[in-house]
């Protein structure tokens, strides 16, 4: 390799043990190589933001989810963005930007086939994963086609105050819903109703859930959006109306745990409301993107739709960043800046 490539080394997080419940922080080890050379069809990207999600604890595993299990001895797997450096595939040219599932490292290299090419569009970088991509994408085919409201019905969301639930109860705003979220603490639970609008909150940390939600869910639960599972799931199902929906976005409550949790004691009520309980992941949507994502943006620049970030600095801070989520002490989108735009 010439000078330029040995210039690029990429720096990388190689998952080396499989995690027993909360991570340690050894289930991981960096490590430094010069960047590859590519081949013919291939693309190098150098990654300028990394998104942190719940799903990164499940690939841990060595159980296969939606997606393989990743080998022990491969690069961490992460959604990212970044900006092509070097171009072998007719598709790409350097400068495009670019996002896929590139990893936990400084670089990718691969074929061009596995990342897509993002428009410019007027918003800053971190609002690709804050509002568009795989968040705002989520919130909005989770709630429009699973969750399926009418105006006027009452829709609870979970983890109400991080990125996807943050932006799923606003757009129940837009559509006419009266939305209740579930956040742990005061603070969290101002934000979601003084600045988001959302039309109660509850502190689940500080409050006892079941009266909390009968008082503000007089006329019972329409809509649920999970995001955590657990005894918020099973609280949920007790108040559900008629023919409810419940949106199974993700289970965060569960992931660590080393064993599998009982499921809902309250479950049999989805039979006895005649209700649907449906999971769903965000790639089934992947021919309706385009679509999706001019409505969010549109929403955003009408003031209606807001999100924020919270960005890491330093891909080395990636492993301990990540335990931010199940502590819940993230403030919205949690990122990881890897490199300068």
């Amino acid at each position: 390799m010439g000078d330029d490539s040995m210039a690029q080394q990429n720096g990388k997080w190689i998952l080396t043990a499989r995690p027993q419940g909360t991570l340690k922080g050894n289930e991981l080890e960096w490590k430094e190589e010069p960047a590859p050379d590519i081949a013919q069809n291939q693309v190098r990207v150098r990654v300028l933001y990394l998104s942190l999600d719940p799903t990164n604890r499940i690939w841990m595993n060595a159980m296969d989810s939606y997606l393989p299990a990743i080998p022990l001895g491969e690069v961490m797997r992460g959604g990212a963005l970044g900006v092509v450096e070097e171009s072998r595939h007719s598709g790409f040219v350097a400068g495009d930007l670019v996002q896929g599932l590139l990893g936990w490292q400084r670089y990718w290299t691969g074929d061009g086939g596995a990342i897509n090419k993002l428009p410019r569009l007027p918003i800053p970088l971190t609002g690709y994963f804050g509002l568009l991509g795989h968040i705002g994408l989520t919130a909005y085919f989770g709630l429009v086609d699973v969750g399926k409201p009418q105006a006027g019905e009452t829709l609870v969301v979970s983890a109400a105050a991080g990125a996807v639930g943050s932006l799923a109860g606003q757009i129940g705003k837009i559509l006419g819903l009266r939305v209740v979220g579930i956040a742990g603490g005061p603070d969290k639970c101002r934000y979601i109703t003084q600045e988001l609008g959302f039309d109660a909150a509850i502190d689940y940390k500080n409050e006892p859930l079941y009266p909390a939600l009968r008082r503000a869910c007089p006329n019972g639960i329409d809509i649920h959006f999970e995001n955590v599972g657990g005894t918020i799931l099973e609280t949920v199902l007790a108040l559900i109306n008629l023919k409810a929906r419940v949106v199974l976005c993700g289970m965060i409550s569960q992931y660590n745990n080393a064993a599998p949790t009982p499921g809902p004691a309250t479950l049999g009520l989805l039979v006895a409301k005649r209700a649907r309980m449906e999971g769903f992941i965000v790639t089934d949507y992947r021919e309706h993107f385009a679509e999706a994502v001019g409505i969010l943006l549109g929403w955003h620049q009408a003031g209606k739709l807001k999100y924020r970030v919270d960005v890491v600095e330093g891909l080395e801070n990636a492993p301990t960043a990540l335990g931010r989520l199940f502590a819940g002490t993230n403030n919205g989108k949690l990122l990881v800046k890897v490199s300068d735009s």
